[in-house]
């Protein structure tokens, strides 16, 4: 199967069945792509299909040939930085166990991008399919909305 990863083409030589985020994680070397409940209802392991935010727990890799995916590697700059969400996340103190981080920047990515000036119930909405057990949300919605300014 061939796909592009993060703006790259890559290669998976294996079983199309197996789930998309295995083959991110243990194949590609994209771990940054989290498993936290492995049935697509916590959002740790989104990624980019296209633009389109999904649960890659939930996608057999069969189901990419061809597609753009964006796992949260690709967020970072051309030269490697940070993006200004990634460095916001850390300003606010919005990544702390890191589980749910790589999805949460996601979403806020896509939403950002079709919402220039969200406002914190827009930023809810757009992260409502991502869940955190440790910052209670505020930090993540902070650090979204610093972005706008």
């Amino acid at each position: 199967m061939r796909f592009t990863l993060n703006g790259r083409a890559v290669t998976f030589e294996g079983s199309g069945a197996r789930r998309l985020l295995d083959v991110l994680r243990e194949d590609l070397g994209a771990t940054g792509t989290k498993e936290g409940c492995g049935e697509g209802e916590c959002g740790a392991c989104s990624v980019l299909i296209d633009g389109e935010v999904v649960d890659s727990c939930l996608v057999a890799v069969g189901q990419v040939e061809g597609r753009d995916v964006q796992t949260v590697e690709g967020l970072a700059l051309p030269d490697g930085k940070l993006s200004k969400l990634q460095q916001a996340f850390i300003e606010h103190g919005a990544a702390q166990c890191g589980i749910c981080t790589p999805g949460m920047l996601l979403a806020a990515h896509v939403l950002l991008l079709r919402t220039k000036r969200p406002s914190a119930d827009q930023v809810r909405e757009g992260l409502a399919g991502n869940l955190c057990r440790c910052t209670g949300y505020t930090k993540i919605i902070d650090a979204v909305l610093a972005c706008t300014r």
